[in-house]
C-alpha cells in the first residue's frame, strides 16, 4: 500500500467511530507494524489533521474534520457500486431510481484512472426476481418511520384472511423474494413483519406514536435478538433430546 493511501486509510478508520482506536488495531487492519502507525499518525498531525491521543491510549479524529467529497479508493467504489446495483434491482421504485442516479453521479466525479471500476466492474449481483407489487407506498412509509407517525393497514395473511392493523413502522426490509415492513402492531401488542405485497390498503395517519424512531428501532432489534436466541435454544434442546441423555463423567 502506498504511503498516501495508508494515511488516507488511517483517517477512514478513525472516522468510523468516536471512540479511541489503538495503534495495534490500526496496524492489524492495515497489515503494518505499530511503529509505522506511530510514524504515520505523527505525519498526519504534522499536516494539521486534527488527530488527538497517545500511544497506549488510542487516537481520535476531531468530528469537525472534513475531507473533499468522493476521495474514494477502488474498493470503496466497488462497494458503492455493488450496493447501488442491488438496490436498483430490488428496491422500491423511488429507491431504485435513486440508486441509478447514484451510479451516474459516482461515474461523473470519479477520476479517470478509477472509471474502469464503474464501466467494467469485477463484481455484480444476480438478476432480481419478479417481485410482487407493493400494496403500500414505501417511500412515504420511510418518511413516516423518520417522523414517528402511525399507519393503518388492511393486511392479508397466508390463509387469505384480512385484518385491519394500526402499526408503528420501524424499518423497511429488502429481500430477494419480498419486501417487508417491520412494525409494532397495536392489535397484537407485539412486533410483526408485514410483507408489503400482502398489504391491501394503507392510510398514513398524522397521529404520532410518541416513541423516538431510534428508541423504537432499538426495542425492535432487542426483540429480534431475543427471538433468535430463543430459536437457537430450542434447536439445541431438540438436538439434545435426539442424542439421548448425557453420560456423566467418571468419578
Amino acid at each position: 500500500m502506498r504511503r498516501a493511501d495508508r494515511l488516507f486509510q488511517i483517517i477512514q478508520i478513525l472516522r468510523r467511530t468516536s471512540r479511541p482506536v489503538t495503534a495495534t488495531d490500526i496496524a492489524v487492519e492495515l497489515e503494518v507494524s505499530q511503529r509505522t502507525v506511530y510514524r504515520d499518525i505523527a505525519d498526519l498531525i504534522g499536516q494539521r489533521v486534527p488527530v488527538s491521543g497517545a500511544a497506549g491510549f488510542g487516537y481520535v479524529l476531531d468530528e469537525a474534520f472534513d475531507m473533499p467529497a468522493l476521495m474514494l479508493t477502488s474498493d470503496e467504489i466497488e462497494a458503492a457500486m455493488l450496493g447501488a446495483q442491488w438496490v436498483a434491482g430490488r428496491g422500491d421504485p423511488v429507491l431504485a431510481a435513486a440508486a441509478r442516479d447514484l451510479i451516474a453521479k459516482i461515474a461523473q466525479v470519479t477520476p479517470e484512472r478509477l472509471r474502469p471500476f464503474i464501466a467494467d466492474p469485477s463484481i455484480g449481483t444476480r438478476p432480481a426476481l419478479n417481485l410482487a407489487p407493493d400494496g403500500i407506498d414505501l417511500a412515504r412509509a420511510r418518511a413516516w418511520i423518520r417522523s414517528g407517525r402511525k399507519i393503518r393497514i388492511d393486511y392479508q395473511d397466508l390463509k387469505g384472511e384480512t385484518t385491519q392493523r394500526v402499526i408503528w413502522p420501524v424499518i423497511v426490509g429488502f429481500f430477494d423474494r419480498a419486501r417487508t415492513l417491520a412494525a409494532w402492531c397495536e392489535l397484537r401488542q407485539d412486533f410483526r413483519n408485514f410483507r408489503t405485497d400482502r398489504v391491501i390498503a394503507a392510510e398514513f395517519l398524522d397521529e404520532t406514536h410518541g416513541c423516538r424512531p431510534g428508541e423504537l428501532r432499538f426495542r425492535w432489534k432487542r426483540h429480534m435478538d431475543e427471538r433468535h436466541a430463543a430459536r437457537l435454544a430450542a434447536l439445541a434442546a431438540a438436538s439434545g433430546a435426539r442424542s439421548g441423555p448425557a453420560i456423566p463423567p467418571p468419578v
